[in-house]
């Protein structure tokens, strides 16, 4: 790679400050009658904005108050999802409660099972259709599944 630097261009001569203030004086009066032309194609619109000053201003305060209602209410953390997190919260709290009552009327049968007899019999009358020595238990038809007797004597070859 090359890295050499070529001819460097010199500045031959530098404008004279005195030569630029003369051409920027020359151009002054067409400068000015342009301006003067802006000035009274621009006059009637600017007169009708400085009139209804006022009325756009309350135009302005009142289209940014209905951007910031609409803002609040709808974007993303406004009042309707706000009112849609409170509702889960407060579903949440209701789940909440009804597991507490679930779970301390699950501790109350493991505690019954654990010492009380009476809940120990009654389950394993229910739940394993156990009975006394003299009784019969009737099951409806309804209620109880119907299983298929297999005789466990003969086996199937």
């Amino acid at each position: 790679m090359d890295f050499r630097v070529g001819r460097l261009h010199i500045i031959r001569h530098l404008p004279r400050p005195g030569k630029g203030m003369r051409a920027i004086l020359g151009r002054a009066p067409q400068a000015e009658a342009a301006l003067k032309g802006l000035r009274h194609r621009l006059h009637p619109r600017l007169d009708l904005l400085y009139k209804l000053r006022r009325r756009l201003a309350t135009a302005t305060v009142g289209l940014l108050t209905v951007w910031l209602f609409l803002h609040v209410m709808f974007s993303a953390n406004g009042m309707v999802a706000y009112k849609q997190k409170r509702a889960a919260v407060e579903m949440l709290r209701k789940d909440v409660e009804c597991l507490r009552q679930e779970n301390d009327t699950h501790a109350q049968q493991i505690k019954a099972l654990k010492s009380d007899p009476k809940a120990i019999e009654k389950e394993a009358r229910e739940q394993l259709h156990y009975a006394r020595p003299g009784e019969l238990i009737y099951i409806s038809p309804l209620s109880a599944p119907l299983k298929p007797v297999t005789n466990p004597g003969t086996s199937r070859k």
